[in-house]
């Protein structure tokens, strides 16, 4: 076997100093390289430890110690190979750290460690999340001439792998490799675990060409791993190429996979995919389980197919698989969204008879379906009952009721429910105080959503941008536009990251206050803060410049949108061809409105009724309205 190479050796002495369901069926995080030392030294009989029982299996980790303690004390001393059973055997009993102790009260005792007590203390460190000291043992035996094996790599590349430090994993893997070592099918596992948790697709997909390319044929743990990875990041066509590739290797595809495509299937909007993914895997007689049935009844619940989700259950429960907690969560909240709450309340009940136990979850979107019916009273009965049964409202709770009292313009009491929260209940969120903000200025208490923000403040509860840009907004409309512009101005002194939202904000409210050279000013500021106009900034600018009766301005305006990899929709192209119209610039309107029409775009009743007044050759004080 090749020495390692020095940087290996510098890297190893510097450290010295100082990531569903798939994961149920693939590597556990249980399952180590360093099991192998383990099983090996098993097979070995350890002397000293008394008899009548498995010589290295203690009933705890006391006795464990008693024994060390009679072996340090014999002359001669046991073998380090005695050590390193009883060493692995407290490693079984997970006490990590008082390996690590062990370790050093052997080296003060001048023990002498071999290549089995060095790598279990580097497992040592890497399950205590201190890879950087294994690293540091792996230096030590370097320099000491101990040569590692691979299980030894393979414990520092799993601990890399547990702390996300996957790039580091992938290095160590590569440079082991490049020295002749042949890592394991459980190594190779962990690398490609490792790559898929943290997103590299492409980078999971070639180690897995490269496992076959090594002589280690992918299992399906392997394929779904990758399958899994492909699907939570979009990439359906990619992650059936793979599908059919394992089939066509003659590897038989299991729940797991079926469950990870359709899965991906419903995120990206396929649910019909979806549902004939589910009818071949019941045609192959791969019987889908719970989880796979729970993947489809959401997904068919979010897009508000209520009755096709309902069908699915219904289907389950002729397969003999009964519906769980996540099963009836879905359907409430779906009819409760749809307004159809007693529906909601029929399913809570059919729980409970089924022995099933409403949760925060549950009562939270019974509280959602009544709001959303201007039922506040029942909504606040739910809650009020959920804290009967024991059940602690979150902040998410609350949010919705508080929410739903606003919308209901019952303000005095959100702000009531506030304050009882605030009083004794979990602590207020942005949510919270964003929507009673926004109610607020809707019921232009200006007044008091100032000192609302003073006490947000006082209380670390602004949470940045979002927040600030709901009040400018409603200064904004409010009329109270030099307030704004001076929190515009304090955001900025205090070093604000201000995004297109608030710049729009204030664009906005200067052009309906007709300060249109402000506008202007702040609309060209943006790109010295790295900023880009997007379609809403353009649309309130360029609406604005017709106004003021310069529609020239306002062309060439629309006309540089592509520069900013900003291309004009529908509302765009409309309101341009509203400010030609209304300024009597009926011969620019007409190859604009051609133009929006060969785009694909429709005109709007305000463009069509201007058009037509146009030609009727209608009043011009009506084609210069604003």
């Amino acid at each position: 076997m090749g020495k390692l190479n020095s940087s290996l050796i510098l890297r190893s002495v510097v450290n010295a100093g100082r990531n569903l369901y798939i994961f149920q069926s693939s590597f556990s995080s249980s399952v180590s390289p360093f099991a192998t030392h383990i099983d090996a030294l098993d097979k070995k009989p350890m002397s000293g430890t008394g008899k009548g029982k498995k010589k290295d299996r203690f009933d705890s980790v006391g006795n464990a110690l008693i024994v060390f303690n009679k072996m340090i004390g014999k002359h001669p001393k046991p073998s380090i190979m005695e050590f390193t059973k009883l060493l692995a055997a407290i490693v079984r009993m997970k006490h990590y750290a008082i390996v690590v102790s062990l370790c050093s009260r052997m080296e003060l005792l001048g023990l002498s460690h071999n290549v089995y007590s060095l790598s279990i203390l580097i497992n040592c460190f890497c399950q205590l999340g201190q890879v950087d000291f294994g690293y540091s043992v792996l230096g030590k035996m370097l320099k000491l001439g101990v040569e590692p094996d691979i299980v030894t790599f393979s414990t520092l590349i799993n601990g890399l792998c547990k702390q996300s430090k996957i790039s580091q994993a992938v290095s160590l893997f590569d440079e082991v490799m490049g020295k002749g070592y042949q890592p394991d099918l459980i190594v190779y596992s962990t690398v490609l675990n490792g790559l898929c948790k943290i997103g590299s697709t492409d980078k999971a997909v070639r180690f897995l060409r490269m496992m076959e390319g090594r002589g280690f044929k992918p299992n399906v743990v392997a394929y779904n791993t990758v399958i899994d990875c492909l699907c939570k990041h979009g990439l359906i066509k990619e992650s059936l190429d793979l599908f059919s590739e394992l089939k066509v290797k003659g590897i038989i595809p299991d729940t797991v996979v079926y469950s990870c495509l359709i899965h991906g299937m419903c995120n990206s909007g396929q649910q019909m995919e979806a549902t004939r993914l589910l009818k071949e895997m019941v045609d192959k007689n791969i019987l889908p389980d719970i989880f796979t049935y729970n993947i489809l009844i959401d997904a068919h619940c979010k897009e508000g197919m209520i009755f096709e989700a309902v069908d699915m259950v219904d289907r389950l429960r002729k397969q003999g698989i009964e519906p769980d907690v996540f099963t009836y969560t879905a359907l409430i909240d779906a009819h409760c969204k749809q307004g159809m709450v007693s529906k909601a309340e029929d399913i809570v009940d059919t729980m409970k008879k089924v022995g099933i136990t409403p949760d925060v979850v549950i009562y939270t979107a019974l509280i959602n379906g009544h709001c959303l019916q201007n039922k506040l009273d029942k909504a606040r009965g739910v809650l009020q009952l959920m804290i009967e049964k024991g059940f602690a409202p979150d902040i998410f709770s609350y949010n919705t009721m508080i929410n739903g009292y606003c919308k209901a313009k019952r303000f005095d009491e959100a702000i009531e429910l506030f304050q009882e929260i605030s009083r004794k209940g979990p602590i207020p969120d942005k949510v919270t105080y964003n929507t009673l903000m926004q109610s607020m200025f809707q019921l232009g208490r200006v007044s008091t959503t100032c000192e609302f923000l003073k006490k947000m403040l006082a209380s670390g509860q602004v949470h940045g941008i979002v927040t600030c840009s709901i009040f400018l907004d409603g200064l904004c409309k409010t009329g109270k536009l030099q307030e704004a512009l001076e929190l515009f101005q304090e955001m900025r002194n205090n070093g604000f990251e201000l995004d297109i939202v608030s710049y729009n904000i204030m664009i906005d409210g200067l052009c309906k206050a007709r300060h249109i050279d402000a506008a202007k000013e702040l609309f060209h500021e943006l790109s010295f803060n790295g900023l880009k106009p997007n379609i809403y900034t353009y649309t309130i600018m360029i609406d604005a410049l017709s106004k003021e009766r310069l529609p020239d301005e306002a062309c060439q305006l629309f006309r540089s949108m592509g520069d900013n990899d900003c291309l004009p929709n529908s509302y765009c192209y409309n309101r341009m061809i509203q400010g030609f119209l209304r300024n009597s610039y009926a011969l620019k309107a007409t190859p604009l409105l051609a133009e929006m029409v060969v785009k694909g775009f429709s005109a709007d009743i305000c463009t069509a009724t201007l058009t037509v007044d146009l030609i009727l050759g209608s009043d011009e004080s009506i084609l210069m309205t604003v």
